[in-house]
C-alpha cells in the first residue's frame, strides 16, 4: 500500500468580511436602538442582519436586499431614505461598500457600558445577567412585580364592585344581584352606559365583567344569573370603597390648593374640552376631576413616591365635560328623536312560497313603509322605536342607535299554517309565549278566506272554532284579512297610526325583570311617557330553546293535559310552583276524593273562574 500523505496542520481560513458593510452598520444601528427602548423589532433587525452577513456580493441600493430573507418593504425604505442622506453628505459618487474612515467597523456598538457588544442579541441571557450571575446573583436584573388590577374610577367593573359591595353591607341582604338590577343600580357611578354602546363602539361598561370574573374578583352562578363578590374583589370593593368616602370628604379647594404651579399648568393644557356642545350648555358645564392613576395607587395598597408627598391622592388630570342633551336623556328617547320602524321576521321573507312571500315586501316597498328585516324569536312583525343618530365624518356606515319595542306584536297565520300549528301543538305554545313576551298588544293576523280551509286535514268548523277562542279566552286581538296584499295594508296602517300615537311620547327603557311595576293602559293613555323594553333584551328573552326554570318546565308539562291552558296552568303555579309541591299536597290528602278536588278551588283568569279540573 502507498505511504499515506501526511496531515497538513494550519490555521483555519477567516472568513470574508461582508461586502455591503455600509447597510451592515446602518442595520446594526437599528437593532440598537430598537433594543435600547425594548422594541421586539430589534429581532427581525437581527435576522435580516444574518442574511446580509451571508449573503456574498455587493448591493447597489436598498431594493436590490428584497430578494434577499427577512427583508421587507419597510427595512428597504429605511435603508433607502438613508443612503439618499449618504449621498446628500459625501456626494453622488461616495462608494457604499466600505465604511468612512473612522467609522468604527459593522458589527459593534460603542458605548460606556459595553463597547463590544455582538452581533447576536437572540442569547435569552443578556450581559448584565450574566454577570450577576457570575457575583451570586446580587447584580441581577430583579423581576418586574406583577401589578394588581384595579379598575378605573368611574368605569364599568368600578362601579359594580362597588354597588355588590354596597348591597352586601345592608342588614338581611341576599348576598347577589340580578344583571338588570346590577345594571340600573350600578349606572349612577359610572360614566359610560351598562347598556348602550359609545357611538363607534361595540362596547358598553358591562364589557369589564368579564374581566372581573377572570381576575377572580365577580362571580356568576344560576339561571337567570346572579352575581357576587368573591373574597378577593370583596377586599378590593372594601378599598376602593374607602378611598371614595375620603374623596368625598376632601374640599374642593383643598383639593386644588394641593398642586403646585406646575401641575396646574399641566392639568391646564390636559384638559379635554367638548367643542359640540352650545353655548348654554357650557355655561352650566361641570369640571369632573379625574383620579384614575391615584385611586389605583391607594386601592392597590402602594405609596406614591417622594416626589407626590405633598400631593393629595384625587387631582389627577382634570377633564372639562360639556353636558350635552344626551347625558342625562340616557335611558329615554324624547319626542323627535327616534323613528318608528316596522320589523319583519326574516322567515317571512325566505323559505316556503317565495313568490307569495316576496309579494309581501313589495307590497310594502310600493306603500312607503320603512321596515327591517331580521330575527325575531317570537311573532311575525312588530315595531320598534330606533333613535336617530347622526353619521360619524370618516364612517363607512353611521352607527346603531337605541332601540325600544313597541307594545304591538303580530302573529300572521294562514289558513294551512294555522291547521298544521294546531296538529303539532305549536298553537297553543304560541299563544303561551305570546303571552309571556312582555309586550301587552299581542295580535293575530289571520290571512285566508273561508274557502281557503276546505280541503285541510281539519274541519272548517275547528278553525274557526280555534280561531274565536283566540279572541274570546286568551285575549288576543284577531285580525281577518284575505290575501297577502290585504296583510300589507294593515301592516302600513298600523305603521303609520303608531307614529302617529308615540310622536310627543317620552319613551323610557324598562327592564322585562320589572312587568309588574309597568302602569296599566288607563294609566298611560293621559301620561306623555311610557316605558318600553329594549330590543336586544326582548329578544334575547323570547329564545325558544333557552335554559329553562324548573317553574317553566312545569308549565310546559300542565299545558299538555287536555282543557288546561296557559291561564290554568298559571293559577296552579301560583299555589304549587314545582311537581314536587304538588305531589306533597296530594300525599296529604286523606282520600281519593279529596285528591280530585284538590285544584278545583283554584281560580284563574280576569274573570276568576274555577279551575274544574280531574287529574
Amino acid at each position: 500500500m502507498p505511504a499515506s500523505e501526511p496531515v497538513r496542520f494550519g490555521r483555519k481560513r477567516a472568513l470574508p468580511s461582508c461586502p455591503n458593510p455600509l447597510f451592515l452598520q446602518w442595520l446594526t444601528d437599528l437593532r440598537d436602538e430598537a433594543k435600547e427602548k425594548g422594541l421586539k423589532i430589534q429581532y427581525t433587525y437581527q435576522k435580516a442582519i444574518n442574511s446580509l452577513n451571508k449573503y456574498p456580493l455587493p448591493l447597489k441600493n436598498a431594493k436590490e436586499a428584497k430578494i434577499l430573507q427577512n427583508f421587507g418593504d419597510g427595512i428597504c425604505k429605511i435603508l433607502d431614505d438613508k443612503l439618499q442622506r449618504h449621498y446628500r453628505q459625501n456626494g453622488p459618487n461616495a462608494s457604499i461598500h466600505s465604511l468612512p474612515k473612522g467609522a468604527p467597523p459593522p458589527g459593534r456598538t460603542y458605548n460606556n457600558n459595553n463597547s463590544s457588544n455582538s452581533l447576536a442579541p437572540s442569547r435569552k441571557r443578556n450581559d448584565a445577567g450574566d454577570a450577576g450571575k457570575d457575583r451570586g446573583g446580587d447584580g441581577g436584573t430583579k423581576k418586574k412585580k406583577k401589578r394588581e388590577y384595579v379598575p378605573q374610577q368611574r368605569s364599568g367593573g368600578y362601579a359594580v364592585l362597588l354597588t355588590l359591595y354596597r348591597q352586601q353591607q345592608i342588614p338581611g341582604s341576599k348576598g347577589y344581584m340580578f344583571k338588570m338590577e346590577l345594571q340600573s343600580e350600578a349606572q349612577p357611578l359610572c360614566d359610560k352606559s351598562f347598556s348602550v354602546p359609545d357611538l363607534g363602539s361595540k362596547y358598553t361598561a358591562w364589557s369589564s365583567v368579564s374581566t372581573l370574573i377572570q381576575k377572580n374578583l365577580l362571580i356568576k352562578t344560576h339561571n337567570p344569573a346572579r352575581y357576587s363578590l368573591t373574597d378577593e374583589g370583596l377586599a378590593l370593593a372594601e378599598r376602593l370603597e374607602s378611598v371614595e368616602k375620603e374623596r368625598r370628604n376632601v374640599p374642593v379647594e383643598g383639593r386644588r390648593g394641593a398642586a403646585g404651579p406646575e401641575e396646574e399648568e399641566e392639568e391646564e393644557e390636559d384638559a379635554v374640552v367638548d367643542l359640540t356642545a352650545s353655548d348654554e350648555e357650557s355655561s352650566s358645564s361641570s369640571l369632573a376631576v379625574r383620579s384614575d392613576q391615584s385611586l389605583s395607587e391607594r386601592a392597590s395598597g402602594e405609596t406614591p413616591s417622594s416626589g407626590d408627598a405633598g400631593r393629595l391622592p384625587l387631582p389627577g388630570k382634570t377633564q372639562v365635560t360639556m353636558t350635552t342633551s344626551r347625558k342625562p336623556n340616557r335611558d329615554c328617547l324624547l319626542p323627535g328623536t327616534y323613528d318608528v320602524i316596522l320589523c319583519v321576521d326574516f322567515i317571512e321573507t325566505t323559505g316556503g312560497s317565495h313568490y307569495r312571500k316576496q309579494e309581501l315586501v313589495k307590497e310594502l316597498q310600493r306603500n312607503g313603509v320603512g321596515f327591517d328585516v331580521r330575527k325575531l324569536n317570537v311573532g311575525d312583525f312588530l315595531w320598534v322605536a330606533r333613535e336617530k343618530v347622526a353619521p360619524i365624518p370618516g364612517q363607512l356606515r353611521a352607527p346603531a342607535g337605541r332601540e325600544l319595542v313597541l307594545d304591538y306584536i303580530i302573529e300572521r297565520k294562514r289558513m294551512d299554517d294555522l291547521c298544521g300549528s294546531i296538529i303539532d301543538g305549536r298553537f297553543r305554545e304560541q299563544k303561551f309565549r305570546l303571552k309571556r313576551c312582555g309586550l301587552r298588544r299581542p295580535i293575530y293576523l289571520v290571512e285566508g278566506s273561508s274557502s281557503s280551509a276546505a280541503h285541510l286535514s281539519l274541519p272548517e268548523a275547528t278553525l274557526q272554532q280555534a280561531i274565536v277562542n283566540t279572541q274570546v279566552v286568551d285575549g288576543f286581538f284577531v285580525k281577518r284579512v284575505q290575501d297577502v296584499r290585504e296583510s300589507a295594508a294593515y301592516l302600513t296602517v298600523m305603521t303609520r297610526y303608531l307614529s302617529k300615537l308615540y310622536q310627543n311620547r317620552t319613551l323610557v327603557c324598562r327592564s322585562r325583570e320589572l312587568e309588574g311595576d309597568v302602569p296599566s293602559d288607563e294609566e298611560e293613555r293621559g301620561n306623555p311617557s311610557c316605558s318600553l323594553i329594549s330590543f336586544a333584551e326582548f329578544n334575547h328573552g323570547a329564545v325558544k330553546n333557552k335554559c329553562q326554570t324548573v317553574r317553566e318546565v312545569f308549565a310546559r308539562q300542565l299545558m299538555q293535559i287536555s282543557g288546561l291552558s296557559g291561564d290554568k296552568a298559571a293559577a296552579i303555579l301560583e299555589q304549587y310552583g314545582t311537581p314536587h309541591s304538588l305531589l306533597a299536597a296530594y300525599e296529604k290528602c286523606g282520600s281519593e276524593s279529596e285528591k280530585e278536588k284538590l285544584l278545583s278551588c283554584i281560580r284563574y283568569g280576569k274573570l276568576k273562574r274555577f279551575v274544574l279540573i280531574l287529574l
